[in-house]
């Protein structure tokens, strides 16, 4: 399993390592929504003590895991991650925010070994089965964590983010269209490429309902930051740059390098950290499926 997260959306893969820990203030107000909302489809108001053991696949730093053992107040929370030093951040994070105790971690990396994991009431992935080379695999050994009556919440795809206008005023318009072109390329060849990779129509419920579980609703999040940006967002625009740059750099024509390496200039007042047109904007969905009482997936 490939680290990435919930930020990691469209055929986008840049939010990793540094930059996951950056990306997790922008997105902080989604994931309190999309927290609720599972809350409120998994259990009545006054049964949210039920929900004893949640799981959060693709970890990252632990951003998702914390808000769910918030919403949950009585489950344990279970941070899965391949890597290492992401379990540490999710383990750094769950303490400053007083969840010592309630929050675990733990190592996956393969589909075969979600089904260990369980049983959960509610299991959460984000961005972890596009990475993944039997999409369909990954949802059905996900969906065996279940308890029966429990939920399955798969966050994929979506709208990529804008954060620049059309025009910028250097180098030509339209350089984000022509960025996430470059990123949807690279990712249908990464894809391809994965060890056991299988085509299939990335129709999640479809893919859930053929796991065993019933679709529960599909709903996507709108995260709306306006112009001005604060620091925070603004730091974390820079460095989702920078690895751009670095990842599909090759793919860009002269002109649009340029134009990255001006946005990634710190002093000047082109540079994203200083625009006073820089925003950000983008829509995340994510769908849902549970397993029927008394059934297992």
């Amino acid at each position: 399993m490939t680290t990435h997260h919930i930020e990691d959306v469209g055929g986008d893969d840049l939010a990793a390592g540094p930059e996951a820990e950056l990306a997790v203030e922008p997105h902080s107000g989604f994931l309190a929504e999309a927290a609720g909302w599972l809350r409120d489809l998994l259990v009545p108001a006054d049964r949210v003590a039920a929900v004893r053991r949640v799981l959060d696949v693709g970890s990252g730093p632990g951003a998702a895991s914390c808000e769910l053992a918030r919403v949950f107040p009585r489950a344990e929370v279970v941070a899965v991650d391949r890597s290492p030093s992401q379990l540490v951040r999710a383990r750094t994070r769950a303490a400053a925010l007083g969840l010592t105790g309630r929050l675990s971690t733990r190592p996956a990396e393969q589909p075969e070994e979600f089904g260990a994991l369980g049983p959960a009431d509610l299991v959460w992935t984000g961005n972890v089965c596009r990475h993944l080379g039997d999409q369909q695999a990954a949802v059905t050994s996900l969906a065996s964590a279940l308890r029966p009556g429990g939920l399955l919440a798969v966050c994929e795809r979506g709208l990529p983010p804008r954060f620049l206008p059309r025009d910028i005023g250097i180098g030509r318009p339209g350089l984000q269209a022509r960025l996430d072109a470059a990123l949807e390329d690279r990712f249908a060849e990464r894809r391809a490429r994965l060890p056991g990779a299988t085509s299939v129509v990335e129709d999640w419920p479809r893919l859930m309902a053929a796991a065993g579980l019933v679709p529960a609703g599909t709903r996507t999040f709108l995260i709306d930051l306006p112009a001005p940006l604060g620091p925070a967002a603004r730091g974390y625009l820079r460095a989702r740059l920078a690895r751009l740059l670095a990842e599909i750099g090759d793919r860009l024509d002269l002109a649009d390098r340029l134009t990255v390496e001006q946005l990634l200039d710190g002093d000047a007042c082109t540079g994203i950290l200083w625009r006073p047109d820089a925003f950000y904007l983008r829509a995340v969905t994510v769908h849902t499926a549970r397993l029927c009482a008394g059934r297992r997936a």
